[in-house]
């Protein structure tokens, strides 16, 4: 399926989110890049430091919608990496059922606004409910 092949060409939108138009993605995915990097360097200080760090991982890829299709997929794929690389228990990435997809929801809308408070206490519960996945 070469459409789906590389960063997303055309400009879209994913229900209310407009992510930033399409050829800004590859400067965008490169500092997203540097930045997580320079995030996940310094996860060894507190647990409030380590939930805004998978806030970051999660919220700010899924702004970028670097893709035309399977961003989710691929953004829960690349999170489980990071739990990997952390040594942290797998935990339920995909949103459930009513609220708890409607808070999931909410949470990414304020990640866009750079307001991770809300994403970080998805990440809390996740730890929280221990629900592997």
């Amino acid at each position: 399926m070469p459409q789906l092949a590389g960063w997303r060409r055309t400009n879209v939108t994913v229900g209310d989110h407009e992510p930033p138009d399409f050829f800004k993605v590859p400067a965008l995915v490169r500092e997203y890049g540097r930045d997580l990097q320079a995030r996940l360097s310094a996860t060894g200080g507190t647990d409030e430091i380590l939930l805004e760090t998978l806030a970051f991982a999660e919220g700010r890829l899924l702004y970028i919608h670097p893709f035309a299709d399977f961003n989710g997929r691929v953004a829960r794929v690349w999170l489980r990496e990071i739990l990997r690389r952390l040594d942290l228990p797998p935990v339920q990435l995909a949103p459930g059922e009513e609220p708890t997809r409607s808070k999931y929801l909410s949470a990414l809308r304020a990640a866009d606004r750079n307001d991770w408070r809300p994403l970080i206490d998805v990440w809390r519960r996740r730890f929280e409910t221990g629900e592997t996945k």
